[in-house]
């Protein structure tokens, strides 16, 4: 029987399925329920309610974990579920935690399973680029979690220091979604040593459905670009509207353009940014591309509060992604990042309303008549008086290697300047300012004082040239010798044991 040719809707939403599942590399999974939760109010008490109700695993994996009231509040949970016998595993990542020893030692001699990701390595001087930035928990195989938000108690705020909740979001998960999250935990598991225990892991298809959402869980890995990938894909097939909630957005020229497109080809394309950066280096950065992304028609916001600190897109009404990525570099190529990209107009919809709702507490960003950036309260008013505008409260405390986005994006000024391949902003002025200083300053240090400079280098070949011949002997020694079979290629583990 002879195919029936297909609609141009129909044959429109197949290409569109065909590139998000190629773009992303994950597999659209069906019968799914997700729930949206908002800020550590509705978060926090979900993981702490699933973790206690929790009868044979707890997988938790989480890049920032403060020794604080609300960190104090987690160890205790998943202490009390290890002493019930319950087999509860732990990553955090060495950069993002504080207090790593004191907070491994209390779980690790209640019987958790304590591993740290990426501690610094003498043959790997780099090595501290990749960070787990994944934000997860997943109980029993049956329930999980994937959001913005790290264990903190920046997320709740300190009203004695007229310092607001943080802003983010996150979901919850139930159906067969959930096995893809205990794979995506049991990756970096075993890039911190052995691997999970088969038996630990949930069988394929022993959760039913729970739902009728359709639902990709999306493993970022570095070096991959799989969220790179759909960010593109998904700002290249958007047709109505593409609103955008992102914590450090430092994008690359290529998703800078692709907004730019969009916009231009009619879609409502808007972006909303911190107005005040847990990072103040980054904030500068972030407000150079907005001159292109404004002169194409994007709509640029920025919020009020203490720190907006969400990760999330939702592009016609449709389709919607939360989670852990940052448009910048470091999230998109060095980080490993997990995000759930979900094919549901209900979900799809009360995203949309949120994010409509957070931009009532945001200030829109826009060119004035003299060419400038501005907020677009009082725009004749603060041309004449800048100083006036009062910048939202600060928490000075956060996610440490955005700085790496940041040096890609300097990077990417410094090369312009040079090659003149792109015009530059006039609010890129000061950062050239700033980066002319310190490399005069250089020069006529190493002018005048050339050890000063000479020894410093000099270590640091040093080092490099110690850590690379380590590496070479330790895969000399992996070779097959002649008489033998090649072996499987053996994973280079990106982190330290089990004993952190």
């Amino acid at each position: 029987m002879p195919l029936q040719p297909l609609s141009p809707g129909d044959a429109l939403a197949q290409i569109g399925d065909r590139a998000l599942g190629r773009a992303s590399g994950a597999p659209a999974s069906e019968g799914n329920h997700v729930e949206l939760l908002l800020d550590a109010k509705e978060n926090y008490p979900a993981w702490l309610s699933a973790i206690a109700a929790a009868k044979r695993t707890v997988f938790f994996e989480m890049y920032i974990f403060v020794n604080d009231e609300i960190g104090g509040k987690f160890v205790d949970a998943l202490v009390a579920k290890a002493r019930e016998g319950v087999y509860v595993c732990v990553v955090v990542d060495w950069l993002g935690t504080s207090h790593l020893r004191s907070l491994a030692a209390i779980m690790r001699d209640a019987g958790v399973h304590v591993r740290v990701f990426n501690p610094p390595r003498i043959d790997s001087p780099l090595g501290w680029f990749t960070r787990d930035h994944r934000k997860t928990v997943v109980v029993d195989g049956s329930l999980g979690f994937v959001s913005g938000l790290c264990i903190s108690n920046k997320w709740v705020g300190d009203p004695a220091r007229d310092l607001e909740p943080w802003r983010d979001t996150g979901v919850s998960i139930r159906g067969p979604a959930v096995i893809e999250l205990e794979r995506a935990f049991a990756q970096v598991w075993d890039a911190c040593g052995t691997p999970l225990p088969a038996e630990r892991m949930t069988m394929e298809g022993a959760d039913e459905r729970a739902g009728n959402t359709r639902m990709r869980v999306i493993a970022g890995t570095p070096s991959a670009s799989s969220m790179f990938r759909l960010d593109l894909v998904v700002a290249s097939i958007a047709r109505k509207s593409l609103w955008l909630t992102d914590a450090y957005f430092v994008a690359t020229s290529a998703y800078v353009q692709a907004l730019r497109a969009a916009a231009r080809d009619g879609v409502d394309v808007r972006l909303l940014v911190p107005g005040a950066s847990d990072i103040p280096a980054l904030r500068p950065l972030s407000r150079a591309q907005y001159r292109p992304l404004l002169e194409s028609g994007v709509r640029v916001f920025e919020w009020e509060g203490t720190m907006l600190h969400a990760k999330t897109a939702v592009a016609d009404r449709l389709w919607a992604r939360v989670g852990s990525t940052n448009l910048n570099l470091a999230s998109w190529m060095t980080n490993y990042e997990l995000d759930v990209a979900i094919e549901d107009p209900a979900f799809a919809e009360a995203m949309s309303t949120q994010f409509e709702r957070d931009l009532t507490h945001s200030t829109e960003i826009v060119l004035t008549r003299r060419n400038r950036v501005r907020p677009i309260g009082g725009i004749e008013e603060l041309d004449a008086h800048p100083a006036d505008l009062r910048p939202p409260r600060r928490s000075m405390s956060g996610s440490a290697n955005r700085a790496a986005a940041g040096a890609v994006s300097v990077g990417s000024a410094l090369g312009a300047a040079l090659t003149n391949r792109r015009t530059l902003g006039a609010t890129e002025a000061g950062l050239l300012f700033l980066v002319s200083g310190i490399v005069f300053t250089i020069g006529v240090v190493a002018a005048l004082f050339p050890r000063v400079l000479a020894w410093p280098l000099a270590l640091i070949c040093a080092w490099l040239g110690i850590a690379w011949t380590a590496k070479a002997i330790a895969l000399r020694r992996k070779a097959p010798k002649p008489s033998e079979p090649a072996a499987p290629e053996v994973k280079v583990a990106a982190s330290g044991g089990e004993g952190g």
